[in-house]
């Protein structure tokens, strides 16, 4: 291997992929894995501010812990000690860029553009809730493989040049148009401002030009506070209006606006295709965004009414909605007092009525005392004698038969009480 096109005695130069404001991306095989790698050499300028390659540490070790399938993974990142070059060592992603694509294609068809979109909204969705947001997402970090697969690339690296003194001019009119609104205006970023400028790509893609353009972050600034982007059915007739409605709400002004998930934005792009309009984004306030206040003036369907507002309703096909109609109970009139004739005399308090329970109860507890009582009395009138001749206790016959007798009476007697 040749030294100088080495990098940290392992991964050797093989060829520019790509060159950025910040960095040099260079294909690479990595001798020691036995595979190819994307480096990623950052700009020597870079280097010079220790606060930057500290931030830059940091969050090259959390872009690393993102392991998923629409994420381009981070093996490696360092300091290279013949060049003095910070390096990050990531996953080489074959294909092309969204960027290339818009480049060779202009407009994408409205069919791709939307599963490039959904795929980058499933790996958002992944590092947002490990608490990582790109804050850098344009068609240049979107890539794609032969086989279709869409890739984030870049995380974390915006972060850490956005908290430096470092300003490049080139990179930030290179990137403004996918700046959200509160970037815009010096606001921290949050995974609000990632589906915004996802929303910018997906306009890109299917009307080859951006929702907003203009030459400078004050004239798009004031473009985004007063005027909506043009819709994008009447930019691209292929555009389901559906569809075009579903990028307008992560075009909101207002963050609390745009969806509350990255997911939510990609089944809601998959929805619009089919026709299915999206709920109307509103603010806290109630109130339309700029961006999406030509919605409510867009006709509504059967289908689509219950989501006006973003309020839920039940399906046509809810067990609930089956159920017979109840019938309203009449109301009934209260009678009238009756009136008392003129010297009559008073008429007495009705009588108060025992309850029914309580008449029953008394009676069965009359008759369980009537019980007791003759059992009482049996039980003296049995008198047990001994024989003078045997010591064998022996029962009168007399009373025996009384007993006998008195038992059937109370029988009968509780029988006639308590039916």
């Amino acid at each position: 291997m040749n030294p100088s096109q080495t990098i940290a005695d392992r991964y050797e130069l093989q060829g520019r992929l790509g060159v950025g404001g910040m960095s040099t991306v260079q294909l690479a095989f990595d001798h020691r894995l036995e595979r190819h790698v994307a480096v990623k050499l950052l700009a020597e300028h870079l280097a010079e501010d220790e606060n930057f390659v500290s931030r830059f540490r940091r969050e090259a070790l959390a872009a690393a812990r993102l392991v998923h399938p629409n994420i381009v993974q981070v093996f490696d990142f360092g300091l290279d000690e013949q060049s003095q070059r910070n390096f990050i060592v990531m996953e080489y992603v074959p294909g092309n860029s969204c960027a290339e694509l818009l480049r060779d294609h202009g407009v994408l068809d409205v069919h791709d553009a939307v599963d490039i979109i959904g795929q980058a909204c499933r790996g958002l969705d992944h590092a947002h809730r490990n608490g990582v947001v790109h804050r850098d997402v344009k068609p240049g970090n979107l890539l794609r493989t032969p086989e279709g697969v869409v890739k984030l690339a870049d995380f974390g690296i915006a972060k850490a040049t956005e908290q430096t003194g470092i300003t490049q001019a080139g990179s930030v009119l290179g990137t403004a148009a996918y700046l959200a609104p509160e970037q815009a205006r010096g606001e921290p970023a949050g995974p609000q401002s990632d589906i915004y400028a996802l929303g910018v790509v997906a306009y890109q893609l299917m009307a080859g030009r951006l929702p907003y353009e203009a030459t400078s972050l004050t004239e798009l600034a004031l473009k985004q506070q007063n005027e909506p982007p043009v819709p994008l059915e009447q930019v691209n007739h292929e555009v389901p209006p559906a569809l075009a409605h579903a990028v307008a709400r992560a075009l909101s002004l207002d963050p609390a606006a745009r969806y509350a998930g990255a997911l939510a934005m990609g089944e809601a792009l998959h929805a619009g295709e089919r026709g299915v309009e999206p709920p109307l984004a509103r603010t806290a306030t109630g109130q339309h965004t700029a961006a999406t206040q030509f919605l409510a003036d867009a006709p509504v369907t059967d289908a689509t009414q219950a989501l006006i507002g973003g309020e839920d309703v039940l399906d046509s096909t809810d067990s609930t909605q089956m159920l017979p109609p109840q019938r309203e109970r009449q109301r009934v009139q209260p009678r009238p007092p009756r009136e008392r004739r003129p010297g009559a005399a008073p008429m007495p308090p009705p009588k108060p009525r025992t309850p029914k329970k309580r008449r029953r109860g008394l009676r069965r507890a009359m008759g369980l005392l009537l019980l007791i009582l003759i059992l009482a009395a049996a039980g003296l009138g049995a008198i047990v004698y001994a024989d003078s001749q045997s010591q064998n206790p022996q029962l009168r016959d007399d009373f025996g038969q009384d007993v006998n007798q008195a038992i059937q009476d109370i029988k009968s007697l509780i029988d006639d009480n308590t039916k």
